[in-house]
């Protein structure tokens, strides 16, 4: 494997190999297998351009050809920072096809993430739109490039300023070269890299295998009952690990299905795209259903094609999970699962208890899982305590970071999910996370990310960011803080500054709770669980004044 990652244990890889978790063949073959099957079969579906499987290889291998005449090498790490649009399908594959490395940066990331990345991952490459909405990522590329020199190359999905490349002109050269011949890297090496929630700052890089990527994509895409009838709606970032592939978009194309990459969120965009191609399968998340089984137009559009409709990233409360199988007539499937490894989700014949109220059941017969206590002993079934985890396609270290793996795997290599839970059986039942965090509708938010940016504004004294309940995301950011002597400082002075250190604005604190001080433990720790007491007691009694009994 690529040096900083962990491998697999030779006795349990071949164990997985035997049972046929490991095929020993990456990524492009497993896609070049289901184009073979079905050549000229709509792949992937954006506004009006429908790509078929022999267009999306081929278009692929070229720009594989072109990226390698550029000098984008095998293992050279790349950080993929492209919206939901065909490129980033294109270039996803290309990179892999050539044994290069794939760093999943998100649409929202700004420059103080993408200055960890950089750094991190040793980049020598970086693909990004020209624009999104107001926001121009060419400025911010060249920042980087100034910054490190490891950074040679800038690839644009759009206009390129001097010094950068436009991702056309480079699709183009190698169409003009003809491809180049199909090879392989190794299926044991990394295959691209996801990024950690952040639970504890910026995110960590997780090596995913060729090997343990295909297995996870064959496995939860089974657990989903896709097959080449599937239309796949993509509506979330495909960067992030449940829409790439847990099923997501690499799940349904290795069972020759077909994706629809969804224009926006909103029921506007989604609803009438799923009554025009006859979606059958949607990954969403806490807010979007809400949002969906809430809209008043829902009923102008025949959704009657859909199978099935997940929910990911954070848990749906049962009472929304019953209304999703009501007014959209179709099964509901919940999914817990992480960029690391492990995926859960409950199958589409559950009884109506593990529909409505688990987090589902591993998606393989070799997950290893175990609830375990503070001093890692393994709880009885029903009890609460740490869900951790290890099996064919969950990491056994995150890439070049040792003191991040002492903290989250154990000596025998089980990964600490982060996560309380009860386990009855192979069902989980999550009940929050381990560490503050907040999860605004399954994007993951530190805290200690967030107060350290703001202990650097010149009126801050102290700052505890804690999560309140959300009828929509199910939680937001609350800031309490408190000023310095004799100052004080608004919500938007705070927004303003946040913005200024160029994070991704879904980490901004949605409420600014001002305090002369904080409880705090005998050994003198700040008591997050009486902030967030305080907060859902102040929100409980302004629900009750404007008279919302929701």
């Amino acid at each position: 494997m690529l040096p900083g990652c962990t491998p697999w244990p030779v006795d349990l890889g071949d164990r997985y190999r035997r049972r046929g978790y490991w095929e020993d063949i990456t990524l492009g073959e497993m896609l070049s297998r289901s184009a073979r099957a079905h050549a000229d079969k709509p792949a992937l579906v954006f506004a009006d351009r429908r790509i078929t499987y022999r267009e999306l290889v081929d278009t692929s291998a070229c720009l594989a050809h072109s990226l390698g005449e550029a000098g984008i090498a095998s293992r050279d790490r790349v950080l993929l920072h492209l919206p939901n649009i065909p490129e980033i399908v294109y270039t996803f594959l290309a990179l892999v096809t050539i044994g290069a490395i794939p760093v999943m940066a998100l649409p929202s990331h700004r420059l103080t993430e993408m200055r960890h990345l950089v750094k991190r991952s040793k980049a020598v490459g970086y693909v990004i739109p020209a624009t999104i909405r107001d926001f121009d990522f060419r400025p911010m590329a060249d920042q980087l490039c100034a910054e490190f020199d490891h950074l040679r190359h800038v690839f644009v999905a759009g206009p390129a300023r001097a010094g950068q490349t436009s991702l056309d002109d480079t699709l183009r050269s190698g169409l003009a070269g003809g491809g180049g011949a199909e090879s392989w890297p190794d299926p044991s090496d990394v295959a691209l890299m996801l990024l950690s929630g952040g639970t504890t700052g910026l995110p960590k890089l997780i090596p995913r295998t060729h090997n343990d990527y295909v297995c996870n994509c064959r496995l939860s895409g089974n657990v989903a009952g896709m097959s080449e009838r599937t239309v796949f709606l993509a509506v979330l970032p495909i960067a992030h690990n449940y829409t790439l592939a847990s099923p997501g978009i690499l799940a349904t194309l290795a069972y020759g299905g077909t994706v629809v990459i969804a224009p926006g969120t909103a029921a506007e965009a989604v609803l009438p795209l799923i009554e025009r191609e006859r979606v059958t399968h949607i990954a969403a998340a806490v807010p979007l259903i809400v949002a969906w089984l809430n809209d008043p137009g829902r009923g102008r559009y025949d959704t009657s094609s859909l199978q099935v409709v997940q929910n990911g990233g954070a848990r749906l409360a049962p009472e929304l999970r019953r209304r999703v199988r009501q007014q959209f007539g179709c099964r509901f499937q919940e999914i817990y699962g992480t960029g690391e490894g492990l995926l859960n989700m409950t199958r589409l014949d559950d009884d109506e208890e593990r529909v409505l109220s688990s987090s589902g059941a591993p998606v393989c017969d070799d997950d290893e899982i175990r609830v375990v206590d503070n001093e890692g002993r393994d709880l009885p079934d029903g009890q609460l305590g740490e869900l951790i985890c290890r099996g064919p396609y969950t990491i056994r270290g995150y890439y070049d970071d040792p003191d991040a793996d002492a903290k989250a795997f154990t000596a025998d290599g089980f990964y600490r999910m982060g996560d309380l839970a009860r386990k009855i059986g192979r069902y989980v039942y999550t009940e929050g996370r381990k560490k503050d965090v907040i999860n605004r509708g399954g994007e993951k938010i530190s805290s200690e990310e967030i107060e350290n940016l703001i202990l650097a504004h010149p009126k801050v004294e102290n700052v505890c960011i804690v999560a309140m309940p959300d009828k929509v995301y199910g939680e937001r950011a609350c800031a309490f803080v408190l000023p310095k002597a004799d100052q004080t400082i608004s919500f938007r002075e705070l927004i303003d500054f946040l913005a200024r250190q160029q994070i991704a604005k879904f980490k901004f604190p949605e409420r600014l709770e001002l305090v002369d001080g904080f409880p705090l433990s005998p050994a003198g720790k700040i008591l997050r669980r009486e902030l967030r007491t305080i907060i859902e007691q102040k929100l409980t009694v302004e629900r009750a004044h404007r008279g919302d009994t929701r």
